[in-house]
């Protein structure tokens, strides 16, 4: 079944227009958000006339003005049509933050293509499934998977495969100190029918007669699809519209009214994840700021980057702040050009956001940190604390034109201002639905009293009686690691594949700059002991079939592990253990 067979929700409206506490910091237009009947693309590009001649993209030294950005796009859309790419196709772009990447993702969406976007550090077992998951025909890849994808590749259906590097658009002396420390360690594949380099495959498009060829992408036709974990934490693909993608703009713009033409984005998050693409790009390009973009953050350069590129808006997770105002380098350098510092992925403390605020003061900022409630499904931001409506400990308001319900999590029913329930939302930005997963997709997406579809965040929260939300905790268990969901059934899996391991239960536990990272607590077969030996086998395990950030960064063995009355491992007990084994060690007994 191809993607645009598929049965998906699509937002019409409301058939009853839901309560809203908060519409008392909006005007009546920023209530209904009327999404155009076009493409992303389509909608970029008209917007994007008004800005030909600025720059769009600064990447190590090349700027790329709006007018130029459009025209690689068009030769990039016309190059896939040259390579039989065709509207409903979807197409896997295993890349970090690269301008080819983001070409790639624009130009399938011209011709009515799917961009698959999923994370390059993927484990090899991850990248196999999820070419084969979403039937992808073609792959853009960053040349570093090289060594990860050569051997998967004949185990999918994908007929070529489109090799980018970090270099394609660096500055002819970029290129060459990059090939002199980096670019030369890298395995690469010879130019073949199946492998093909950006530079002869862009050239196909600069040849390639695009005829009368009409995609017809309207707003409901499916764009993106990024990811998730599903409730058993396997992956799960969230399919967005053009539609979905458009409405976030249109919201960025209401809700940040300064972010203009003037602005410089620092574009630290990654395209893979709804934050990065909708926030630090998409949303720039609609409003013709300049995106700076990063590849890989380090956090011992962050000085560098602010003092280089002065940008005016820093969008990023809390490890990216905290990296921030520990960075020591960073006593001189003056923030004083700073509009927004937005904050997403996880939830900040009251304290930490203290005092990321007085780091910001002492810089010479005059904004404050920025937090928000997001998901994937519904593209990126859901609530906001507004400039205008900010309260402490609050995640904010409602975006412009979203809904936002706190309900009973057994019987559903909305309930009173300041009781706990699950965060539930409704409006233009919500996903179609998961990829081929009929079952997800009904959990997530349901018909309530009013008549209307939300979305069930799996998050518990609360709303007070001017609608500012506050998030309380996960309804689902699950860990985040510098804004990266870890499911850790999926890491159990993984540990119990060893023949050593008769047991597993992994837990988060906290961390000073990832807020959390995974635990695993292990009972070993007979016969078998705690080793170096053994640790470095289950670590080489993770790596081989999990992504970098959820191989766990601690391991404790155990001859068993605590049962439920149901004879489940209790993880919930060694989460407690957990808390009073770092209370006494902090505080003594």
């Amino acid at each position: 079944m191809g993607i645009l067979d598929m049965k998906f929700f699509s937002f019409i409206g409301f058939k009853q227009k839901p309560k809203a506490r908060w519409k008392k910091f909006y005007n009546k237009r920023h209530m209904v958000i009327d999404v155009p009947n076009q493409s992303l693309y389509e909608y970029l590009k008209e917007r994007s006339l008004r800005y030909k001649n600025k720059d769009a993209i600064e990447y190590f030294g090349t700027k790329i003005k709006y007018d130029e950005l459009f025209k690689k796009i068009d030769i990039t859309a016309a190059a896939f049509q040259s390579q039989g790419i065709r509207k409903g196709d979807v197409v896997t772009i295993l890349s970090a933050n690269t301008p080819e990447a983001l070409y790639c993702i624009y130009a399938l969406n011209k011709i009515g293509a799917v961009a698959n976007v999923i994370h390059p550090l993927s484990a090899e077992n991850e990248i196999k499934e999820a070419l084969q998951r979403y039937s992808t025909v073609c792959l853009v890849a960053l040349d570093i998977t090289y060594e990860k994808i050569k051997n998967i590749l004949s185990e999918t259906e994908v007929y070529k495969t489109i090799i980018i590097s970090a270099k394609d658009s660096m500055n002819p002396f970029m290129k060459i100190g990059y090939e002199v420390t980096q670019g030369y360690k890298v395995e690469k594949p010879k130019s073949s029918e199946s492998f093909v380099y950006w530079k002869d495959f862009y050239k196909h498009g600069e040849k390639y007669d695009t005829g009368k060829y009409e995609a017809n992408v309207k707003k409901d036709t499916p764009a993106i699809i990024l990811h998730s974990g599903g409730t058993s934490g396997k992956p799960k693909g969230i399919v967005l519209s053009n539609g979905n993608f458009v409405a976030a703009t249109i919201q960025s713009k209401l809700a940040l009214p300064d972010l203009d033409k003037k602005d410089i984005i620092l574009a630290i998050m990654p395209i893979f994840h709804g934050f990065g693409l909708s926030v630090s790009i998409t949303d720039a390009f609609a409003c013709g700021a300049k995106v700076v973009l990063i590849p890989t953050f380090k956090a011992s350069e962050f000085d560098k980057l602010l003092t280089k590129h002065k940008p005016t808006v820093i969008v990023g997770v809390p490890t990216l702040f905290e990296a921030l105002t520990t960075n020591e380098r960073m006593k001189d350098v003056s923030l004083s050009q700073l509009k927004y510092v937005i904050a997403g992925g996880d939830t900040l403390s009251k304290t930490r956001v203290q005092n990321i605020n007085n780091f910001l003061h002492d810089h010479g900022a005059k904004t404050n940190l920025t937090q928000g409630f997001g998901m994937t499904e519904a593209v990126a931001a859901i609530t906001f604390d507004l400039k205008s409506a900010s309260r402490p400990g609050s995640v904010g308001i409602p975006w412009p034109g979203t809904y936002v319900q706190i309900v009973d999590v057994v019987t559903g029913d909305e309930v009173k201002p300041g009781e706990d329930g699950e965060i539930c939302i409704c409006g233009p930005t919500v996903m179609l639905g998961y990829y081929n997963n009929e079952k997800e997709t009904n959990e997530a997406l349901r018909i309530h009293k009013d008549g209307n579809v939300w979305l069930h965040s799996g998050d518990i929260g609360c709303m007070d009686e001017d609608g500012y939300v506050y998030y309380k905790q996960r309804l689902k268990r699950m860990i985040v690691t510098s804004g990266y969901n870890v499911y850790p059934s999926q890491i159990e899996e993984v540990l119990e594949q060893h023949p050593a391991v008769v047991d597993s239960s992994v837990i988060g536990i906290p961390h000073p700059y990832k807020v959390e990272v995974a635990k695993a607590y292990i009972a070993l077969e007979k016969g078998y002991k705690d080793t170096p030996e053994l640790r470095e086998e289950l670590i080489e395990l993770c790596k081989k079939n999990l992504a970098a950030y959820s191989i766990p960064k601690e391991f404790e063995f155990r001859k068993s592990l605590p049962k439920t009355m149901l004879g489940k491992v209790d993880f919930r007990k060694l989460q407690q253990e957990n808390i009073e084994k770092r209370a006494e060690e902090k505080y003594g007994k």
